[in-house]
């Protein structure tokens, strides 16, 4: 008797086969002629010939939804094994951004969420400000998991500044790694929900997935990721400047933060508010605040330069605003002399 052994490729196969194997029943249902016996990643199918290459890529085609979804459920079998590949796509709700772990959806919930989802499209650097709560991080860490599935980009860097909120990092315990993991762990929790937990570890072993704190991007070039910074009002000018000059080729940056909750020391100014003043009059950068949420927009043209386009109007404008400042400072000094 005619057999087809099909190994899965690029997903997990306890997803895949679904809650009590409710999507392997379907696809059983749907092939009643066959024998199918599914034993890890592989499913060996028996039967008629004709029979098992529909089979086979109507598996092909499930997989590739599969794979680019990080979801299915035995209503997105029916619709492949029916309609093909393509109308199951365009049934995908337009609010939502990836499927995560246990069948959870994670949409676009809020008119200004979704103006953030749409404005990635067209922006590789964004500016989103907002309250704590408003879903501004979760739904750039969904873009950035749903970027990386699609193939979009070949890692994803998220990083915040190390800020120490009232505890000295010296004083508490266990090594650098240990000390600032609970300042990253919002990112961690977010990422638990969208990525099986066996397939993000592997992800952090090999870098694909990287949570570092700010200081740790000095000196890089980051090509080919989705780098997100997190609490960004807690970065001094210098930093955010840092951060922003290392966007590289086929990079996608997007900036969060509330500007109501700094906890930089007395005296010290934040990055995030100060960008806004330094960068607002750079050409193909433009700032808009919308007033429910308060996303920020930066918007750029599609000019190349050795890191990226954005990388020498960024440095331009920081240096003009250090020789102004100088400027300032200097018949302050003459005059006390």
């Amino acid at each position: 008797m005619p057999e087809k052994t099909i190994t899965l490729e690029g997903v997990e196969p306890l997803a895949f086969y679904g809650v009590a194997n409710a999507n392997l029943n379907r696809i059983c249902d749907l092939f009643p002629k066959l024998k199918i016996v599914a034993r890890g990643s592989s499913i060996k199918a028996i039967g008629d010939e004709a029979e098992l290459e529909r089979f086979q890529e109507k598996m092909q085609a499930l997989m590739a939804y599969s794979s680019k979804y990080g979801h299915i459920s035995p209503e997105v079998v029916g619709q492949v094994f029916s309609e093909g590949l393509h109308k199951a796509e365009e049934a995908q709700s337009k609010d939502t951004i990836v499927y995560g772990n246990g069948g959870l959806i994670v949409k676009a919930r809020t008119v200004n969420q979704q103006r953030l989802v749409e404005l990635y499209d067209d922006n590789d650097l964004l500016f989103a400000v907002g309250p704590a709560g408003s879903g501004k991080t979760y739904t750039a860490i969904a873009l950035a998991v749903r970027a990386l599935r699609n193939k979009e980009v070949k890692r994803i860097i998220l990083t915040r500044p190390a800020v120490e909120a009232g505890e000295k990092l010296g004083f508490l315990p266990g090594d650098l790694k240990e000390k600032l993991d609970p300042y990253l762990q919002p990112l961690y929790d977010a990422l638990n929900d969208m990525i099986p937990a066996a397939k993000l570890q592997k992800y952090i072993d090999e870098g694909t997935v990287q949570i570092a704190p700010l200081a740790y991007m000095r000196g890089r070039t980051l090509d080919n990721a989705f780098v997100i910074l997190d609490e960004a009002q807690n970065t001094t000018l210098s930093q955010l400047k840092m951060f922003l000059t290392r966007m590289g080729r086929n990079a996608k940056f997007i900036v969060t933060g509330d500007i109501t909750q700094i906890d930089l020391p007395r005296g010290k100014k934040s990055g995030l508010v100060e960008a806004e003043r330094v960068l607002k009059h750079v050409r193909d950068i433009d700032f808009c605040y919308l007033k429910d949420t308060g996303i920020g927009i930066v918007e750029f043209d599609q000019r190349d330069i050795i890191r990226h386009r954005l990388v020498k109007h960024i440095v331009k404008a920081f240096e003009k605003e250090q020789e102004q400042t100088a400027g300032k400072e200097t018949p302050a000094t003459d005059e006390a002399r």
